[in-house]
């Protein structure tokens, strides 16, 4: 049997990474140095309570064990992203989006495949990877900060997820920003900073602009019901001054945030990754500039980068998570 070495630890060669969203289920195959073998997908079945979701997860990956040629000595585990709060012990809590209620993720799991399992909340297992193989190499000590739909958060604190006492740990987007805001966040508070932070928050920073201001812009060619995200940073990037004036105010409410997430974790880095760091550099520049005007002078210091693994970091992350589990069994 082949095996490789992590931080003087012996592991088996291959493991299994899978990442569970609402629609889909990311799955790879590893070499346990970080080799992607293969990936694939299948559909996510949340009918029935989602009953199903781990059983087609088990089929899937023995069908790729039998398609290899792989035998059991030779997987270390399955390392698997959930979308929603995990405990320490491998408990979900609640994953509205599958239909699960509350139990024990991991030993399901285990149970179906024979394999050692370790689970933990999607966001925090994609950090992990994107401090493996990602943006975050180098650093132990990163927040990843992922700018999609809404703004979700995963702390690494000496290389480990920090999950939080029930996995809710990192949930950055519902930090209260704003007392003045008439509208409700998805989480039925006001004044989130998802609401400033994420793309439906820019685009809705956009319409309310261009609906109480006249000035000129590149925006007002457009529907404004339909203003994306996209648009204000491409915009942005032309130089139009109302685009400006919207992202510097996401720049500004973001760096905020990250200034006294920074307090209370110290990181080395943040990693911004989502679909909106797409955008390149123009969001890194405008959020550092507002984190430097708010940072206590002891972390003022904190890089900023930008996630490179895109859909695949918890997927990676979810091999990374069993890799560390392998070595702390070792170490007992």
């Amino acid at each position: 049997m082949i095996s490789y070495v992590l931080r003087g630890k012996t592991m088996k060669k291959y493991a299994f990474g899978v990442d569970i969203g609402g629609t889909t289920v990311k799955m790879g195959l590893f070499e346990t140095d970080g080799t992607l073998c293969d990936i694939w997908e299948i559909k996510t079945r949340t009918g029935n309570g989602g009953s199903g979701i781990l059983g087609d997860i088990a089929a899937s990956i023995s069908e790729k064990t039998e398609k290899n040629n792989l035998t059991a000595s030779q997987i270390d585990g399955i390392g698997m992203g959930v979308p929603g709060p995990v405990g320490t012990d491998g408990t979900v809590f609640h994953c509205v989006n599958l239909g699960w209620d509350t139990f024990n993720v991991e030993q399901a799991m285990q149970t179906l495949t024979g394999f050692r399992t370790k689970a933990g909340n999607d966001a925090n297992v994609a950090a992990l990877g994107e401090m493996w193989m990602g943006g975050g190499k180098g650093y132990e000590n990163l927040v990843m900060v992922t700018l999609g739909t809404g703004v979700g958060g995963g702390v690494i604190l000496n290389g480990r997820i920090l999950p939080g006492f029930n996995g809710a740990a990192g949930e950055i987007g519902h930090i209260h920003m704003r007392d003045d805001e008439p509208d409700a966040c998805g989480c039925g508070n006001h004044g989130c900073l998802e609401q400033y932070a994420s793309a439906n928050g820019v685009a809705r920073m956009a319409r309310k602009y261009l609906k109480e201001h006249r000035e000129k812009s590149i925006l007002r060619q457009l529907d404004r019901d339909a203003i994306t995200s996209k648009d204000v940073f491409d915009a942005a990037k032309d130089n139009d001054a109302v685009a400006l004036e919207i992202v510097d105010d996401f720049g500004k409410t973001l760096g905020k945030a990250l200034a006294q997430i920074a307090c209370v974790v110290n990181p080395q880095a943040f990693v911004i990754g989502g679909g909106m760091a797409k955008a390149g550099d123009i969001v890194i520049e405008v959020v550092r500039k507002h984190f430097s005007e708010y940072a206590f002078h002891a972390v003022s210091g904190t890089q900023f980068a930008l996630a490179t693994l895109g859909n695949n970091a918890g997927i990676y992350g979810g091999v990374r998570m069993i890799l560390d589990e392998t070595e702390n069994e070792c170490c007992i």
